[in-house]
């Protein structure tokens, strides 16, 4: 029997500078109620929250419940967001504040990021995002066939080297994880500051019958997409291009 061993780290260190107490605090406090437990991940259960209607006076019966099951379908009416990759969680934390009808899972294996993420959670007051420090393809595996809207891996590091490519995070095996969790008419919104991590992407992304590239023109990718919030690292240009927004669409094989 061939012995089956994890695929190469896509990522570099995990942790950087000594924490500051506020940030150790979350993390042993507002982490565990934002963390994804293990095994198979439930949305509904993952992200189950009291009614807006709940506690009001209401008095009890059908009506009652009719009207909290409505109030929980229409609240989530946006979809699931998958942000692989966080950094800091500026970009997780303000597209979750802009779009509260939606749910959000945020994976970062850099603790140092969960920490900046976690304070971002607190400040804003978001409820609808959901953490896991650790790497990505140990979520996609775990999550429903096609139950997410919209996945964003942003500026994921490019392993430039000829001879490290094979540790970059977009390869055929991930895009056919993203091609069986994401919903036909879903969207994968990926960005990169470096000309050949660009070409690689479009490349591997094409050759998937699943997946479309959504550009027509050469603006298409150099400007973001509609409602894009910047990152830290996109402001700090150190890749050897200007950015490069690109938008594969789950298309529906059926």
């Amino acid at each position: 029997m061939t012995e089956r061993h994890p695929p190469l780290r896509s990522y570099g260190r995990t942790k950087a500078r000594t924490l500051k107490p506020r940030q150790e605090a979350l993390l042993e406090t507002l982490l565990p109620r934002l963390a994804i437990p293990a095994g198979p991940i439930d949305l509904d259960a993952l992200f189950k929250r009291p009614s807006p209607l709940a506690g009001e006076g209401r008095e009890g019966g059908a009506s009652a419940d009719l009207a909290d099951e409505s109030a929980k379908t229409s609240s989530w009416a946006g979809g699931v967001a998958l942000e692989i990759g966080f950094g800091g969680g500026e970009h997780l934390v303000a597209q979750a504040a802009a779009h509260p009808d939606m749910r959000f899972i945020g994976v970062e294996p850099f603790v140092n990021g969960v920490a900046s993420c976690l304070r971002h959670i607190e400040e804003s007051g978001v409820a609808n995002v959901r953490l896991h420090q650790g790497d990505a393809r140990d979520i996609l595996p775990r999550l429903p066939d096609a139950s997410l809207n919209l996945v964003y891996v942003l500026f994921p590091d490019p392993w430039p080297k000829a001879r490290h490519h094979k540790r970059r995070l977009i390869q055929p095996g991930f895009i056919a994880d993203l091609a069986r969790v994401l919903a036909p008419g879903g969207e994968v919104r990926f960005a990169t500051d470096w000309r050949d991590y660009a070409a690689w992407a479009i490349e591997l992304f094409l050759k998937n019958a699943a997946f479309a590239w959504t550009a027509e023109r050469a603006e298409d990718w150099r400007r973001p997409w509609p409602g894009h919030v910047a990152t830290r690292y996109e402001k700090k240009r150190l890749g050897d291009c200007s950015p490069v927004y690109l938008r594969f669409s789950r298309v529906n094989l059926a």
